[in-house]
């Protein structure tokens, strides 16, 4: 197999020029990581009015996310830049209001996993690969842009039982686009204890951005929570229906404003964290070519000439391979961030109470000392007992995090990732366009700040079909 490591922000020398350059540039936080970083177990960051841990150690990483999660909350600073949108959803609560609001969405989207979910993702996927149908012969065309429609069309599908097209759906992209791009100057300068750096015009536009959303989304939400009111019946079996007929202990539904946080949250997990995986998915492929024909021949094997079933899922291991590699390369969500609780000691360092703790899958997951060939793109490490290759295994692994608040779609984006992936190189050849490397930026997700342009071959099979 060809090796092939993917690029990303060449670290710094040090710290002091990492953080300089993420203070005075603006930059991604990406752009302030240093060498070290992807060597260190725990990093301090001290300055007035700032306590900051990066903690890399599995062993702390469990300890923080999964042993002692009460004692490590996540940071209320996250939750107050994302407000605008997500509201109160589980995505910004903690404590009880959190248990209260994971208990009733835990069985409401299990009504979205993997069989019941199938037929809305294959039917995303065609409405996707008719629109690739039209263009040239080895066209240029950036991925991401597509990544990005075919994922928000299955939550849309998904959640309300239509597909997103039109006008509304370029509403969507544009003001997702803009908020995503605003978010990390909301977020970053708080973590870094800097807020006077959060310009009053970006909190504005990320405000303005989230409104727009969620004024598309409640303009779907209210006919059908007037209509459960009045008694009448929706025939759909959707995530909306299930978190319609969510009740507590107490036997209380979800509000109206609640209904939106819950659907705001979902459709912004739902299609934001795949998208962005996807679309490095498909450059590490492009760059890839003898696994991408590998991928192919899977495919051609498992399917022949007929359409794809949800059973046929679990036979593409290789597919679902390179989609779990891609997220150990660009996890979409970089880093997370807790808040210590309590004063505690951690590694021969005491953490204050109420200090910053920032878990990273990025760093974790191209840990120098915890992975073999960490920068390499190898999805046959998947299927390789890497507990004995890395030291760190399935520790050292969190793309969707771990412990209580562990990503509760996790099955659904591995099997809609493996369908994409599948039919559209099935359909189609990836092949790199000369010249163009992605940057990876890190934003609400990690994503490309040039985008992620490929050429698209036809298949022979394809054409002759």
């Amino acid at each position: 197999m060809a090796r092939f490591c993917p690029a990303y922000p060449t670290p710094r020398r040090n710290k002091a020029s990492g953080l300089l350059m993420f203070l005075s540039a603006r930059h991604s936080w990406l752009d302030a990581l240093y060498e070290r970083s992807y060597r260190m177990q725990m990093g301090e960051v001290r300055l007035p009015g700032l306590d900051l841990y990066m903690v890399n150690e599995p062993g702390l990483v469990r300890r923080v996310m999964v042993e002692q999660a009460e004692d490590f909350p996540k940071s209320e600073l996250l939750g107050q830049a994302l407000e605008p949108l997500l509201g109160e959803s589980i995505f910004t609560t903690s404590g009880e209001q959190w248990r209260r609001q994971r208990a009733m969405m835990d069985p409401a989207f299990a009504q979205a996993r993997l069989q019941v979910a199938f037929p809305v993702m294959a039917a995303a996927t065609e409405a996707m690969l008719a629109r690739l149908e039209p263009l040239a012969e080895g066209a240029e065309h950036d991925i991401e842009v597509e990544m990005t429609h075919v994922t928000a069309d299955i939550i849309f599908r998904t959640i309300f039982s239509v597909p997103m097209e039109g006008a509304d759906a370029r509403r969507v992209f544009d003001a997702f686009a803009r908020y995503q791009a605003l978010v990390p100057r909301l977020i970053l300068p708080s973590i870094f204890g800097l807020r006077w750096l959060v310009w009053p015009w970006d909190a504005w536009r990320a405000r303005r951005a989230a409104r727009e959303i969620r004024g598309l989304l409640e303009t779907l939400i209210r006919p059908r929570f007037e209509a459960r009111r009045t008694g009448a019946e929706h025939p759909q079996a959707d995530i909306l229906a299930a978190f319609l007929d969510a009740r507590d202990e107490q036997g209380r539904a979800f509000g109206f404003e609640e209904l939106v946080d819950q659907v705001a949250m979902l459709f912004l997990a739902g299609h934001e964290t795949s998208a962005s995986a996807l679309t490095w998915a498909c450059h590490l492929l492009a760059r890839a070519p003898d696994i991408q024909q590998r991928v192919h021949d899977e495919v051609a094997t498992q399917l022949g000439t007929r359409a794809p079933g949800a059973a046929d899922m679990k036979g593409l291991t290789l597919t679902r391979n390179v989609f779990r590699e891609t997220l150990r390369l660009f996890p979409p969500v970089g880093f997370m961030a807790r808040q210590a609780r309590t004063g505690c000691p951690m590694r021969g360092k005491q953490v204050k109470a109420g200090a910053t703790v920032v878990i990273s899958p990025w760093l974790i997951q191209r840990q120098r000392e915890g992975w073999h060939d960490p920068d390499a793109f190898d999805p046959d490490r998947h299927a390789r007992d890497e507990e004995g290759s890395t030291g760190h295994g399935r520790a050292g692994y969190l793309p969707f995090g771990m412990g209580p608040r562990v990503c509760l779609g996790a099955a659904f984006a591995l099997q809609e990732a493996t369908l994409i992936l599948a039919q559209l190189v099935r359909r189609w050849r990836l092949e790199a366009v000369e010249g163009h490397e992605p940057r990876p930026v890190g934003r609400l997700t990690i994503r490309s700040a040039n985008g992620v342009r490929l050429r698209l071959h036809r298949r022979a099979e394809a054409a002759a079909g």
